[in-house]
Formats: C-alpha cells, sequence, structure tokens
C-alpha cells in the first residue's frame, strides 16, 4: 500500500471515529460562545486561509466580539473588541496568563524553557524579572542610547551617500540591518561586521514558522504525515539555531575562563547569564530553578527574536504609510524642524517633545500591529466570562488587527491612515487602553515595551528629519503595494524601496 493510500485511509478512520464520539458525547460545557459549524477532524483550520487576521475578522463580524472556534482537537476563543479583551487581559488576566504547548515552542524554545512561550508560574516569573532587569528595564535602555546613537549615524551616512549617488534603496534591509546590529551590540556586546553569526535570516524564517497554524498542534495524528512541511523546516532551523547559540556560549565562555566574574560588572546579557548558570534563581521558594546551558540558549533566543523582529517591522510600516501619505510626511517633518532645527540629527531628548510623531506611531500601530494576533494565551481553569463557558485548555486568541480596524472603536475612515484622530485623545501604548493594546496587556504583556517604543521613534524620527524620499520609478503614493505576510509578526510582503535626499544643513 502506497503512502499516500495510507494517509487517506487514516484520515477517513478517523473521520469515521470523531463522528461516532460526536454523535455519543454530551457537551461538557452548557453555553459555549457563539461560533460557525465546524467540520470532522479539522474543525475551523480550513477557514483560516492566508491572512488568519483578516479571515477571524470576517467570522467575529457575524458570531460577535467573544467568538468560540474548534482548530482540530482544540477549542479557540476569540476576542475582537476592547471590552471583550479587558475582560480575558485584566479582568480574569491570572487565569489566561500560561501559554499552549506547541510544536514551533517545543523545537525552538528548547521545550518552552524560555520567557515568551514559559508556562505560567514560578519559572516563567524569575526569568521575565532576570530579562528586565539586566536587558529591558528603563535604566538599561537609557544606558544603550550611545549605541543607538552610534549605529543609527552609521545609517544616515550610508542613505547619504546613497542619495547623493541618485540610488534606489532598499530600506526594508536598511532597517532590519541596523535593528540586528543594535541587537548583537545590546545582547553580546559586540558588532556583526564580518556576519559571523548570521542570525538574521534565521530569525526570521523562526518567526514565520511560530505564527503558522500547524495542523500538528490541532490534529496530533497527522503531525507525523507533515502536510505542510513545517515540521521539517521547525527541526532545520532548530539545529542551525542551536548550533550557531553554542558556537556563541563556547566563544563567550572561553574569555570566561580568562577571568573572574564579579555579580554585577558584565559587559552585555550574554556574560550576566553565563555567570548564573548553575545557580538558583529563586533560592528562597519551595522549588528551586537552576539555568543551565539549554535555559540559557532558550532566553538568548527569545531576546534575539524580539529585539530583531518587531521594532523593524513597525518602522517599515511606518515610513510606507507616511510614504503613500505625503501630507503626512510634510507635517511630521514640520514638527521636527520646529523642535529639533535642521542644523542636527535628533536625539532621544527630542522625542517626548514630538507630539505628532507619536501620533503617527500610534496609528501606525492600529493598522499594523506587529503581532496581529499577539501570541495565544490558555485557559489554566474553566471560567465563565460575560455568561459564557470558557473551557480549561482553551486557545485564547486576541485579534489586535480586528480591534484598530473597528468602526464601532475608531469611529469613521477606520481604514485611513490619519495620526490626527489621537489629538486631544488620551490613548495610549501601555496596555492599560484597550483599543489600543500592540504590546499586549496584563501579565503577559511585552516587558521590552520601552526599548522597542524608543527605538521606533527614535528610528523613523531620523529617517524623516534626515531625509526627503521619493519613490521609484514615477511610482505614485497610492500604488505603493501594502500586502502582508503573516507570521507570528506581521511583515510587509514586498520590500520598501526608495531613494533618500539629504535634507540637514
Amino acid at each position: 500500500m502506497s503512502p499516500s493510500t495510507m494517509t487517506i485511509l487514516l484520515f477517513f478512520v478517523a473521520l469515521i471515529l470523531s463522528l461516532i464520539a460526536a454523535a455519543f458525547s454530551k457537551p461538557k460545557h452548557k453555553k459555549l460562545p457563539p461560533g460557525p459549524l465546524a467540520l470532522p477532524v479539522i474543525g475551523h483550520l480550513h477557514m483560516l486561509g492566508n491572512l488568519p487576521h483578516r479571515s477571524l475578522q470576517h467570522l467575529a463580524k457575524k458570531y460577535g466580539p467573544i467568538m468560540s472556534i474548534r482548530l482540530g482537537n482544540v477549542r479557540a476563543i476569540l476576542v475582537s473588541s476592547p471590552k471583550a479583551a479587558k475582560l480575558f487581559l485584566k479582568t480574569h488576566d491570572a487565569n489566561f496568563a500560561s501559554r499552549p504547548r506547541v510544536q514551533a515552542s517545543e523545537h525552538l524554545a528548547y521545550g518552552t524553557m524560555g520567557l515568551v512561550f514559559a508556562e505560567y508560574g514560578p519559572y516563567w516569573r524569575h526569568v521575565r524579572k532576570l530579562c528586565t532587569l539586566e536587558l529591558l528595564c528603563p535604566s538599561k535602555a537609557e544606558a544603550f542610547a550611545p549605541l543607538r546613537r552610534e549605529e543609527i549615524g552609521l545609517l544616515v551616512l550610508s542613505l547619504k551617500k546613497a542619495g547623493e549617488g541618485g540610488e534606489v534603496v532598499d530600506v526594508t534591509n536598511k532597517i532590519y540591518g541596523l535593528n540586528e546590529d543594535i541587537t548583537y551590540r545590546m545582547i553580546f556586546g559586540c558588532a556583526v561586521d564580518d556576519g559571523r553569526f548570521g542570525l538574521k535570516d534565521i530569525v526570521q524564517e523562526a518567526t514565520l514558522l511560530t505564527g503558522a497554524f500547524n495542523i500538528a498542534d490541532f490534529v496530533p495524528f497527522l503531525g507525523p504525515f507533515d502536510f505542510q512541511g513545517l515540521t521539517k523546516r521547525l527541526k532545520k532551523v532548530s539545529k542551525t539555531i542551536d548550533q550557531l547559540l553554542e558556537k556563541i556560549i563556547d566563544e563567550r565562555e572561553q574569555v570566561a575562563n580568562t577571568r573572574s566574574w564579579k555579580q554585577g560588572q558584565h559587559e552585555d546579557f550574554v556574560d550576566v547569564l553565563l555567570s548564573l548558570m548553575n545557580q538558583p534563581l529563586n533560592p528562597n521558594d519551595e522549588q528551586v530553578h537552576f539555568l543551565d546551558r539549554t535555559n540559557v540558549k532558550a532566553i538568548l533566543l527569545d531576546m534575539i527574536t524580539a529585539a530583531f523582529d518587531t521594532s523593524a517591522t513597525s518602522i517599515v510600516w511606518s515610513l510606507a504609510e507616511l510614504l503613500r501619505h505625503p501630507r503626512i510626511m510634510k507635517n511630521l517633518q514640520e514638527e521636527l524642524q520646529s523642535v529639533v532645527g535642521m542644523d542636527r540629527m535628533v536625539e532621544e531628548s527630542d522625542l517626548p517633545k514630538l507630539d505628532y510623531l507619536s501620533m503617527v506611531v500610534k496609528e501606525s500601530f492600529r493598522l499594523h500591529p506587529v503581532a496581529p494576533l499577539l501570541v495565544p494565551r490558555e485557559s489554566i481553569e474553566d471560567i465563565t466570562i460575560d455568561g459564557y463557558d470558557i473551557p480549561k485548555k482553551s486557545r485564547i486568541i486576541v485579534n489586535i488587527w480586528s480591534i484598530g480596524r473597528d468602526p464601532n472603536v475608531w469611529s469613521e475612515n477606520v481604514e485611513e491612515f490619519f495620526p490626527e484622530r489621537f489629538m486631544n485623545i488620551n490613548i495610549g501604548l501601555r496596555g492599560h487602553d484597550f483599543q489600543l493594546i500592540p504590546f499586549g496587556s496584563g501579565r503577559r504583556g511585552c516587558p521590552g515595551m520601552q526599548l522597542g517604543l524608543t527605538t521606533v521613534r527614535l528610528v523613523l524620527a531620523q529617517l524623516v528629519h534626515c531625509f526627503n524620499w521619493e519613490l521609484p520609478n514615477g511610482l505614485l503614493p497610492q500604488h505603493l503595494d501594502m500586502s502582508e505576510d503573516f507570521g507570528l509578526s506581521l511583515s510587509k510582503v514586498k520590500h520598501l524601496l526608495a531613494k533618500p535626499t539629504y535634507r540637514l544643513i
């Protein structure tokens, strides 16, 4: 019997068994949230399409802001309004603070030993505290200011030279390259001139695979067949990442052997993690957790992935929208000229004074949230919310892309890029205003929000202040391709190309 015939036979056997089970089983929960009828075995997986955030928005319009679907064997609750998001991420946050175990996190997060995919509990709390204190807190963000200034200065010089030669620049590559250089220096304490680590493309592949709806996570018996080819890709990228992280740690340990560690006197984040290896993270707790080599690799990968991708993606979307809207670009340049002047570059101390820049960034987050479905959560216990029964182990998916385009929230011109909508409206980005939560909210909100927001605002301000931009080949602003590529982060399919002209005195 051929493998394809065996696959078909197994599928039909599973289909028959699931129909029999459905016919004789009684519902465990009295009132689930509404949702469409599900197919046997796969549930609603077929309805997700290539852009799940858009497909789920369409379903929410019919079934409401709290909706129930079945992804294979997994019950998923879709949240699509600020009021509903507040219930799940604030009012009942503690019950939805865990993460589901999925194939991507098993391969790429070393069995959920990092920060992003770790289950809720003491280990996660201690790792979050460690990452916050040693890399993501405001004092660290401030300490990295000279590093950012230097790397951004190099980018400006490169763009200025390209502009003098009349070159069309791949702005996407430039921005991602800048983020890569900043990340290497923050985490590894070194530049990436020779590209010896080569993590950029690998991390982008990992991000894409992590965001994919993997059939193996929802219909486990189909996992071995790897119909989507995701398992093969996950194993390949996992092996490559592990080899690179091993190389990095080996090199750093060789350096460490030549000196003695002194608490609080480390050069970078890798030094800190290595200094804590085999030491208890929480010596006063009943259950003591230690950092071993695997934990260190998992935490490093989480920090690298978050730093690489999110800020760069936001900057690209923001600049693309400014190129599509010359009026808004002009308004922002006028603010920068007024506040900063034309005789110097933007400093981080200027950012609090740039109100229109803040509105532009918020509007970009509204229309183009980097994580359109956030990172899924999982319910720890059965709970009733807004009259609906939410079963234990339900997958909680918050569609912030849909919230950002809800006409009931944002009134008119919801699809238009219009920063002025934030004028005289006190909506922040710290997860307290559920109309706009690009960094999530509650216990599992992004701990690197301040660092990421500083990078996005500073780089965007610098690109707009230092240069005028022109689309190539006579391309009209309204014809700029804004197609999306879905993954854990929502990136622009086509790279942003433009011609810069230096404008400072």
